[in-house]
């Protein structure tokens, strides 16, 4: 009863903000504002005519354009394409290009505007991303090749069944939504743990029927536990993505294939990680079976 009351309670606060009023919507908006340096952050409300902004990007553009120029955020595509405009609205981390009025008014009336959490503000809602691009760089996102196919003039191939095997990962953005999602990754993501962003790139090149560099990169990861064993299947991340991804599924069959690897090469796995035989994954089972088939994957030595 009390779910569906407050349920109630926020569509008739959205209905009534939602509505014209002598030719204007006039909604508040709360913008986190923080200028650098030593200043101390804070918040600055807007009143904002937004019966011209159907989205969040809109909004904040309006009030950089017509009310204040020092606001400050990024931005390029305006089409969930690029990635730029990943903020907090409304205590949800999404894209504000794809994120409408009626998402973001909270049950009191208002747009809450706040930059990624547990990222270091550099300026009002622009965060400091430079660990999150280290980590990616660090799974090199690019197709492995042999020397062969590097020289060769003609295009690399797929199948149209390897094809599908890339959906639901190549469309990552890179906005970070879901990692600034993920608990996991605030307490260990200025360390070693990758975050399901980065896991999800890294999944994306491991099953690339064109990449040779499997069992090289899951050798990468395997390496350092932290990488992908500090991810604890939340949920938080697929939560919060905004292209409708699911960064936690592609980190359960990454940790799969990495306790594979480690177990094929006979390596002490001292942590309590289940073998990818309990799970019955066809997904990781069947990536895993084609790159051994393929001289991809390390084989376990027989005594």
């Amino acid at each position: 009863m009390l779910k569906k009351f407050l349920q109630g309670k926020a569509s008739r606060a959205i209905a009534n903000a939602m509505k014209l009023k002598d030719g204007e919507r006039i909604i508040p908006v709360e913008v986190y504002r923080y200028r650098g340096g030593s200043s101390k952050p804070y918040t600055e409300t807007f009143m904002v005519d937004t019966k011209d902004t159907p989205m969040i990007l809109d909004v904040l553009l309006k009030i950089k354009n017509t009310m204040d120029p020092t606001l400050t955020l990024r931005r390029s595509c305006r089409e969930g394409i690029c990635g730029s405009c990943a903020m907090n609205i409304g205590g949800t981390n999404t894209l504000a290009c794809l994120c409408t009025l009626e998402e973001a008014i909270t049950p009191d009336g208002k747009i809450r505007v706040y930059p990624l959490p547990h990222q270091h503000p550099i300026k009002d809602l622009v965060p400091d991303m430079n660990r999150f691009y280290q980590h990616h760089a660090s799974v090199e996102p690019w197709l492995h090749l042999t020397p062969e196919q590097e020289q060769s003039k003609t295009e690399n191939l797929q199948s149209i069944e390897d094809r599908e095997k890339l959906d639901g990962l190549y469309e990552c953005v890179l906005c970070a939504c879901c990692s600034t999602s993920c608990p996991s990754y605030w307490w260990h993501g200025k360390d070693n743990y990758l975050g399901p962003a980065i896991l999800l790139q890294a999944f994306r090149w491991i099953s690339d029927s064109r990449d040779v560099a499997t069992q090289y990169r899951l050798q990468q990861l395997g390496a350092d536990k932290e990488k992908v064993f500090q991810c604890h299947q939340i949920l938080s991340c697929t939560l919060a993505c905004p292209k409708n991804l699911n960064p936690a599924r592609a980190a359960g069959y990454l940790k799969e294939m990495v306790t594979a690897q480690m177990e094929a090469e006979g390596s002490d796995i001292t942590l309590p990680y289940t073998s990818p035989k309990a799970f019955n994954n066809a997904h990781a089972s069947e990536i895993h079976k084609t790159k051994l088939k393929e001289g991809l994957m390390a084989k376990a030595e027989t005594h």
